[in-house]
This record gives structure tokens, sequence and C-alpha cells, in this order.
């Protein structure tokens, strides 16, 4: 049995769920709260990127009444791969062996976390799919699921990842699958972050599991994608993929 294998029938180790706010403040205590309740031997990081709504300051509130949340505020508003990037190297840094991402706004529910963690004893990365045989989307217009959808065939279509959704950012992973990742260069920008690290793994043969999750959409505040986000992603997967079909024709052609 190689290392890999024997690795994975260990126990997780420490466990840091990472939310990355911006103008989250009616919704980071009920989140919070669920997280530490669904998973009470997890940590909870709160990365916040200097919320004019105050999400900060009540973040602080509840890492002063539960020693298992900490706080990580950063300059500005930098885009949520900018966050999950920083609250990995947090994790990596403080010893933590399994990083979760999380949205702040409940759409994960964290009640789902204890089956990708679950999944994760025989995985390098878990995502929490919509689009797997049970997992569902609740209160989308028609638009945003074909988009959503749309989006994740499109990628996996064009980059030959056999994940059904790739633009998820319910996940969790192992420290060592993200330091042999890499994060130096992983665009940080919307979907384009939670594609390009899914198909980085994949295509580093690490073993990622998709587990079927309830999508809700959030009930307070707003939501931060846009047009852009969505043209950038869009900008970058192209390019990724024909970059890729370009390489594989080389290689073809230099072997044949």
């Amino acid at each position: 049995m190689n290392d890999a294998r024997q690795r994975h029938r260990d126990p997780l180790g420490r466990i840091l769920v990472i939310i990355p706010t911006y103008n989250e403040v009616d919704n980071i205590r009920p989140i919070v709260t669920r997280v530490r309740a669904a998973v009470p031997e997890a940590h909870v990081l709160v990365a916040d990127d200097n919320s004019p709504d105050g999400t900060g300051k009540a973040a602080d509130e509840l890492a002063a009444e539960d020693e298992r949340v900490e706080v990580l505020h950063r300059e500005g508003k930098e885009g949520l791969g900018a966050a999950y990037l920083a609250g990995f190297r947090w994790g990596i840094d403080n010893g933590y062996d399994i990083l979760v991402e999380m949205d702040a706004d409940g759409s994960h529910q964290p009640e789902e976390l204890p089956r990708l963690l679950t999944a994760l004893k025989n995985a390098d990365m878990v995502l929490g799919s919509r689009w797997v045989p049970g997992g569902r989307v609740v209160n989308w217009p028609g638009h945003r699921k074909f988009l959503s959808r749309g989006g994740s065939t499109y990628s996996r279509l064009l980059l030959g990842v056999p994940l059904r959704d790739v633009t998820g950012g319910y996940r969790a992973l192992r420290r060592e699958t993200l330091l042999g990742l890499g994060m130096d260069d992983v665009a940080s920008q919307g979907y384009c972050f939670q594609v390009d690290l899914a198909n980085r793994a994949v295509q580093a043969g690490y073993q990622v599991v998709e587990v079927p999750i309830t999508f809700v959409e959030r009930e307070r505040g707003d939501s931060k994608m846009n047009r852009d986000i969505v043209a950038e992603a869009l900008w970058r997967v192209t390019a990724w993929g024909v970059r890729s079909r370009v390489n594989q024709a080389l290689g073809r052609r230099h072997t044949g």
C-alpha cells in the first residue's frame, strides 16, 4: 500500500473552515454558529476584507466569545480567491491539516460539512456539488441555474476534467494537496479561482471527488457575483483550454 492511500485512512486531523467576508454583518454570526454546531471540533477563520458595514467588528466579537474562532483582517476588497489564498496560508502556518472553503451567506449549509469531511478520508479534495445526482439548488431563477451549470459544463469539456461542478465553492482539501499544488500563481478572481484550483488538482493526479449538496440562495445581503467576474472566468478558462490542447498537440508531435 502506498503512502497516499495509507494517509487517507488516518484521522483527518485539525480542521479549519475559512469564511471570506465583505459586508456580511447580518450573516456572520448565524453561519459561524451553525458551523460550530455542525462540526464542534473545527476551528473557523473569518477572512474579512475590511468590510465597511462592520463585519470585521462582529467577527472579533465572535472570536472573543469562542476560542475556536479567529479573524484575519485584510486591508481591502481583493476578491474571493485572494481571501481564500490568504486563509489557506494562515491555516498552513498555524498547523491545520484540513482546509474548508465556505461562503458566509448560508448558501453552503454547514450541516452538510460532515459529509464532505467523511468523503475526504479517502480523497485529496472534495467538492460539494450542485450538479451530481442528489445535488440541487433552492430559490435560484432559471438564468442563474443555466449560467452556473453551463459554466461548469464548458469548463469540464474545455479543460478535460471529470467534474460536474467545477465552479462550486464549497470544498474541503488536505494541507498536503495545497502544498503540492502551489498557491503563488493560482488565479484569484471569482469563478477563476475555483476552476483553476480544481483543474490543477485533477491534472496533478490528486483524488478529487464530488458529493451532492443543496445550495440555498442567500436570504440577506447582496451577491458579489457580476458580469465582469463571469466574463473574466470565461476568457481565462478558454485560454487555459486552448493552451492545454496546443501543448498536447505539440507533445504528440514530438513523441510521434
